[in-house]
């Protein structure tokens, strides 16, 4: 099989970012392929990428992040089930430049994979953030490399049964020596460089390469804590505590690795919502009940959007009514209710030379909303009545 080789550079002698349990799925499948092969390779199709979904809740785009990761995948997705860096990136910036594309949601299914090229994607997710907001969710895994991209989101979702975590590098080597000798198989490396041979498989590892190796898997993982660490706003002592251990569900926000217990669905609506609150101008927005994120209503938008336009106008017809109508723009700037603009009008009429009335048919819940004790036009006819009466 063509395809071996390659498969081979990408599993042995290299530091994974990986869940230990996937390493032993993937090194269960490869073990036999490395026997003699006959026959022709089987034809490989052009990589599938998993397409970017948008449209689901008015311009979320849900970007899949599933399979085992790669720096390059060569042609090999269809047949393995790997998924390059490259790919993520090109669908993230498409995402990143559609117009039409208000908010990113990925959504992480993998035990993780190479450590080649995955950090320098959790920078251009968080780079992203600038651009537009982007949220992960752990659907139902995002562990080693794919947890370093989800880390790298504003927010990440974990659902009661999904696995985050594994924060960790690893790297193997395989010693065939014995293979050889009994298959009567003799390597005799010819070579220029003493460090040339480390981490031939045809002989045991010998303590330079294997002290040159842990010290390249040392490097990583302190590169993949900090990056976590940064990410998370958490010390990075309190990602080395974890040990690479997996955390589930609840657990998981309570190690500071998620935020939210929620599916994809949910993550997705509470984007959608969230922009949509973004996107009314602040001085229309209106005060809602807190409640717990499992028990809070859904958020009738269009209520909410006439709510406000109808306090607008009330604004409008009241600074009208009182002769000022050009301090329309500076209430509503202000975010004042109604309640809050009479008293201002009421407060500027008292301060004026000449006290007069109008009669309008909201005059009924002005007293309603306003007591005669703190009414400033009330306190302005009693301190003139006590001038006049002084001044006889």
């Amino acid at each position: 099989m063509t395809g071996l080789p390659y498969l081979a550079a990408r599993v042995f002698n290299t530091p994974l970012l990986i869940q230990r349990a996937k390493l032993d799925v993937i090194l269960n499948v490869l073990a036999p392929k490395f026997e003699l092969q006959t026959g022709p390779p089987p034809q490989l199709g052009p990589p599938q990428p998993a397409p970017s979904r948008v449209g689901e809740a008015q311009g979320i785009a849900v970007l899949p992040i599933h399979g085992t990761l790669v720096q390059r995948t060569g042609g090999l997705d269809a047949m393995s089930g790997l998924l390059s860096y490259e790919n993520i990136a090109a669908r993230l910036d498409a995402a990143l430049a559609d117009r039409s594309v208000r908010g990113i949601v990925l959504d992480v299914d993998s035990a993780g994979g190479e450590a080649a090229g995955v950090f320098d994607l959790a920078d251009r997710i968080r780079a992203g953030r600038d651009q537009k907001p982007i949220w992960a969710v752990a659907n139902d895994a995002a562990f080693s490399a794919a947890y370093a991209l989800a880390s790298a989101a504003e927010q990440v979702f974990v659902s009661r049964t999904a696995g985050i975590g594994s924060i960790g590098v690893i790297a193997l080597h395989v010693d065939q020596s014995q293979r050889d000798a009994h298959q009567g198989l003799s390597y005799t490396p010819i070579l220029a460089g003493a460090r040339k041979n480390d981490g031939n498989p045809h002989e045991p590892l010998t303590p330079e390469a294997r002290a040159s190796i842990q010290a390249e898997v040392n490097r990583l993982y302190e590169l993949f804590v900090q990056t976590v660490a940064h990410h998370r706003g958490l010390p990075a002592d309190a990602i080395r505590q974890t040990e690479a251990g997996l955390f589930f569900g609840q657990n998981a926000i309570d190690a500071g690795l998620a935020d939210r217990l929620g599916t994809l669905g949910d993550a997705v609506l509470q984007m959608h919502t969230e922009l949509d609150a973004v996107a009314r101008p602040s001085s229309l927005e209106f005060p809602t009940m807190s409640t717990p994120e499992s028990t809070a209503p859904a958020v009738d938008i269009d209520a909410a959007r006439a709510q406000a336009h109808g306090d607008a106008l009330a604004i409008a017809e009241l600074c009208a009514l009182a002769g000022r109508p050009d301090l329309t723009a500076e209430f509503l700037g202000e975010g004042l209710s109604t309640v809050d603009v009479r008293r201002k009008l009421l407060g500027l009429r008292a301060e004026t030379a000449e006290i007069t009335s109008h009669l309008s048919p909201t005059a009924a819940s002005v007293a309603a909303t306003t007591s005669l004790d703190d009414n400033p036009l009330i306190h302005a006819v009693e301190a003139r009545a006590a001038r006049c009466k002084r001044e006889r």
